[in-house]
Formats: C-alpha cells, structure tokens, sequence
C-alpha cells in the first residue's frame, strides 16, 4: 500500500501553468492606462465633464463612478481572484462610456480637438474591449467539468 501523501491545493496546480509573457504585459499596461485614466477623474473631472453627454442626470457623479470604476478595474486585473469579474466590469464600463466618444464626436471643434482625435476614440473602444478579453482570460465557452 502506497504511502499517503497530502494532494496539492488546487490554487497550487492552476498557478503552475505558465501565462504567455505578451498576455501578462498587456495586463499590466491595461492596469496602468485604467488606474492613471481612472485617477485622472478625479484630478481633472472637467475635462471628462465636457464629453458628457447633456442629456444624462448627474454628470459630476457619473464622471467620479467611472473613474472609481476604471482604477477598480484595473487593479482588479492585476490579482488572479478578481481578474475575470475586474475583466467582466471593465467591459461593461467601456460599453457605457461609448456615449461619451460619440458626443465628443459632435463637439469636437467646441472642444478644440482636431476631428481626426476625436474619430480615433471610436474605433479605439472596441480594440480595448479585445484587450481586456484578452488580458482577462474570459470565455463565453462552458467549462466542463468531472
């Protein structure tokens, strides 16, 4: 009879797989660009308030959420535990401040910015989208198990 021996921590197994190092990258620069934008809420609320949309309630509250929820985010992504629900919020919060890039489409020249700037923020938010994908190992596969 086999002697017996403790079996590893499940935790323990998961974390020898060995992450791709692009995709570990990629989840530290997302933390970076998501924690300084998110701050930067809160040192300059002027400038997101002038993208706001006119017609949503409480502009001021929504331009600090947003941020508190950007530099949530993005320190969520740095920790194995909250790494897919830090992916999932951020890809919601990304869908609700689309609003923001398609009115500052339409004010552009109120907001001296060249139209070229402000066409470049559309296609940008679904690149961003695919890298928080990315860098939160998310799925829309089931998984199986025993």
């Amino acid at each position: 009879m086999p002697a017996w021996r403790p079996c590893a921590p499940a935790a323990a197994s998961v974390a020898a797989v060995k992450e791709p190092a692009g995709r570990r990258w990629l989840r530290y620069g997302l933390a970076l660009l998501f924690v300084g934008a998110g701050l930067l809420h809160f040192i300059r609320p002027e400038t997101y308030l002038r993208i706001m949309p006119p017609a949503l309630p409480a502009p001021r509250l929504l331009v600090l959420l947003s941020g508190a929820a950007e530099v949530a985010g993005g320190l969520g992504l740095l920790l194995p535990a909250t790494r897919r629900l830090a992916a999932w919020g951020l890809l919601a919060l990304l869908v609700a401040v689309f609003p923001a890039n398609v009115y500052m489409l339409t004010i552009f020249e109120k907001l001296h910015i060249p139209a070229w700037l402000a066409w470049a923020r559309l296609p940008l938010q679904p690149l961003l989208m695919w890298a928080v994908w990315r860098a939160g190992n998310l799925t829309l596969r089931a998984k199986r198990g025993k």
